[in-house]
């Protein structure tokens, strides 16, 4: 019996995941800040706090 490599579960790929979804919580929550009308500040901080919870949020997920 053959044993399955789980690919979702290299450093690689858990990696390269993260960045994935913290471009699109930074650009998501960057954006939609700076259509509410929002500071350079508010917008960046914004964005950092949108690719954490995103990240975070699909940890989560996995988890179960």
């Amino acid at each position: 019996m053959k044993r399955e490599k789980n690919l979702a579960a290299c450093g690689f790929c858990r990696f390269m995941r993260a960045l994935a979804f913290s471009a699109v919580g930074a650009a998501v929550f960057g954006l939609s800040a700076k259509w509410l009308g929002a500071d350079q500040q508010t917008i960046i901080l914004s964005a950092l706090v949108g690719s954490v919870g995103l990240v975070g949020w699909i940890n989560r997920k996995r988890g179960r």
